[in-house]
């Protein structure tokens, strides 16, 4: 493996993961009022809901599919399911919700590039985001054939045990993808780098809804009516008969 690649897959996730708690941390400290997703519904709803709704739907269960499947050990799940079950039934679930995202990403871009005053209102940050996440559901949907082609999982348990290993920070972790296509390697870059750029874009909204989980566990407020203690009043329709 060269130089080239033993960077982007050892050291640049590192700098994504770091620029991603960073500067998600250092916004919100600094340049709160621009925590936001700057919905443009007002503008024009046309489009909004299909295409927000499968962009979302399609987004959430791919990124905590990915996060369970990629860092789940293979010894944790071997007596239930194998690994060649196991991708078949990641390639079926991802092809599906990558297509819901695929197709809402698609009518939110053409939303965006087609409608005038939204264009004229989008920063270059919206619509190169756009773009990014419109890559990298193709790309994802792209690796489907690929994965056809090993069905044992053999595929499968390299990609997991190179993203266990970098979180993990033990060594080896590039020599994993020797073998692997390039447009598995395309998609797991443009997903890093989706990451990298998360602090500079309207994604930081996403940490706004996990924090709603606090919610669940927070006390329940008391709330006092003003006219506790004050005499009652009658009807303003029976006032001055």
């Amino acid at each position: 493996m060269n130089g080239l690649q033993n960077f982007i897959f050892g050291i640049y996730p590192y700098i994504a993961l770091t620029v991603f708690l960073l500067g998600s941390l250092i916004r919100f400290d600094r340049d709160q009022y621009s925590w936001k997703s700057d919905s443009s519904q007002l503008l024009r709803k046309g489009q909004l809901r299909w295409g927000s709704n499968l962009f979302h739907v399609g987004i959430l269960f791919l990124f905590f599919g990915h996060s369970v499947g990629m860092l789940t050990p293979h010894f944790v799940y071997e007596p239930f399911i194998s690994a060649g079950n196991k991708q078949l039934m990641a390639m079926v679930s991802g092809g599906l919700f990558g297509l819901f995202g695929f197709v809402g990403v698609s009518i939110l871009l053409h939303r965006r590039l087609s409608d005038a005053r939204i264009r004229a209102t989008s920063k270059t940050s919206d619509i190169v985001l756009l773009w990014l996440l419109w890559a990298q559901f193709a790309l994802g949907l792209a690796t489907i054939p690929l994965s056809a082609q090993h069905l044992d999982g053999g595929m499968m348990l390299l990609l997991a045990e190179w993203a266990q290993r970098i979180v993990t920070f033990r060594a080896g972790a590039p020599e994993l993808l020797a073998e692997a296509s390039w447009v598995f390697k395309a998609h797991m870059f443009l997903g890093m780098s989706i990451f990298l750029i998360f602090p500079f874009t309207r994604l930081v909204h996403v940490w706004s809804g996990f924090g709603t989980l606090a919610y669940v566990a927070r006390p329940y407020q008391v709330v006092r009516s003003r006219r506790v203690g004050m005499t009652p009043q009658a009807p303003l329709s029976q006032r001055g008969r």
